[in-house]
């Protein structure tokens, strides 16, 4: 579950072309120790590590875990460990994308991050990285041993991807398996340990391709000036937008014809609200360059609404 450079996964982010400071560079304004007390440093400081976190991608794909856990009635208790396992699990990957990529960062000139324009170090970084998945371990136990197996086993993906899968062709795999992954284990925390509906974890799984391509979309030219060569990279930004509405619209569709029974009008309306964000979204993106984000956000929202009414465990 991860919440790589956006969502997830899934978080983890990708190098874009901007303008920071080398690390450790005192940037061209005024610095802390030149116009501001210590305090300020202090804050700054504070400040410049909870930007590290990709704030953004960690909320989301938490506030996801928590909505599945309450939709599946597992209570607030309950919820509220499941809310905190994801939490630290997507701080932990946030701050170990920005610790890694820093040189490279800094390097490539790219605004915005912390631990690469000197704001906060990335030995500092890399430790919230080190305590956060400490803290992970436990809580996801907590939810149970196949439960908390599963999600780990999500955020060691994306790990993974930040430190070796993002510049390969298998830059997609920890998307998948990462939002394959939320709803399995909230289905393997209830009582009991139910095993997840399968149309669930597929529709996840495309979530979080989808969500690979549609983060990366933007920055695949600065992306491969940096060296990266991740999946959207290969197939290049016409391609990427062309394939992105194919994994959206399969997550959508396996929600509303994969459970048992006649597909309803409530199915039929969340197919053409998730086929209309799906192609507006790629369609608008040279305008907008987070167009395709926004649209991939908007299915995941129409998916999670037919994923709460099917329910995430059972037969």
């Amino acid at each position: 579950m991860d919440a790589t450079d956006s969502v997830s996964p899934a978080g983890a982010g990708a190098a874009e072309a901007a303008g920071a400071q080398p690390i450790g560079a005192t940037p061209a304004r005024a610095g802390p120790s030149d116009a501001a007390p210590a305090g300020a440093g202090r804050r700054g400081r504070v400040v410049g590590l909870a930007l590290a976190c990709h704030p953004g991608p960690a909320l989301a794909v938490t506030a996801l875990g928590c909505a599945l856990a309450l939709g599946s009635g597992l209570g607030g208790p309950r919820s509220a460990l499941v809310t905190a396992a994801v939490l630290t699990g997507q701080l932990s990957v946030g701050w170990c994308n920005d610790a890694y990529d820093a040189r490279r960062d800094a390097d490539a000139g790219r605004r915005g991050k912390p631990a690469a324009d000197g704001t906060v170090e990335a030995r500092a970084v890399w430790a919230a990285a080190a305590v956060t998945l400490a803290l992970c371990v436990p809580l996801s136990l907590a939810c149970g041993a196949l439960a908390g197996a599963v999600h780990l086993a999500a955020v060691a993906a994306a790990w993974l991807y930040n430190l070796r899968l993002k510049a390969t062709a298998l830059s997609w795999l920890p998307y998948v398996a990462g939002f394959g992954a939320l709803p399995a284990a909230v289905a393997l925390s209830l009582p009991g340990g139910p095993w997840p509906r399968w149309w669930t974890v597929t529709a996840g799984a495309l979530l979080g391709f989808a969500a690979h391509l549609a983060d990366t979309l933007p920055d695949i030219a600065a992306d491969r000036a940096a060296g990266i060569r991740g999946l959207p990279h290969r197939l290049g930004a016409r391609g990427t937008r062309l394939l992105l509405p194919a994994p959206l619209l399969g997550a959508t569709a396996v929600l509303a014809f994969g459970p048992p029974g006649p597909v309803g009008a409530g199915d039929a309306a969340a197919l053409v609200l998730a086929g209309a964000a799906a192609l507006a979204g790629p369609a608008l993106g040279r305008r907008w360059r987070k167009a395709a984000l926004a649209g991939a956000v908007a299915v995941a929202a129409v998916d999670l609404a037919l994923l709460l009414a099917r329910g995430v465990a059972g037969a």
